[in-house]
């Protein structure tokens, strides 16, 4: 008695298939991204280390090289500071795979804008 099935029967491939076309396909570039963050979700730890050592690599000399060499204020190291232990905590807090990448992303436009604001 095999009562596992292979193929669906008909009925239940054709009701899906007349609910597939009814519904309204959206694939713009927000629910790409947010696809590929919750497919992310086992790499969490990855993309925690990731961000902690780019971020330490290359995001944390810049406030050096910018108040050295051009003068900015003070703020900048501020700046920097509170993005880095954001990112520690939310990663050792828990935080999800959205938020983690988002605040990640959100990190390196803020230190990509002020190198550009300040050296230009």
């Amino acid at each position: 008695m095999a009562t596992l099935k292979i193929n669906a029967p008909e009925w239940t491939a054709a009701n899906t298939s007349a609910n597939t076309t009814n519904t309204k396909v959206n694939n713009n570039i927000w629910n790409k991204l947010i696809a590929f963050a919750d497919s992310q979700a086992p790499n969490k730890t990855i993309w925690f280390m990731f961000s902690l050592v780019s971020q330490g690599v290359l995001f944390l000399p810049i406030p050096a090289f910018l108040l050295y060499y051009y003068n900015a204020p003070i703020a900048i190291l501020a700046v920097t500071l509170v993005l880095f232990f954001g990112n520690i905590i939310a990663g050792m807090g828990g935080l999800g795979i959205r938020s983690l990448l988002g605040l990640f992303a959100f990190s390196v436009l803020v230190h990509i804008t002020m190198l550009l604001v300040f050296m230009l």
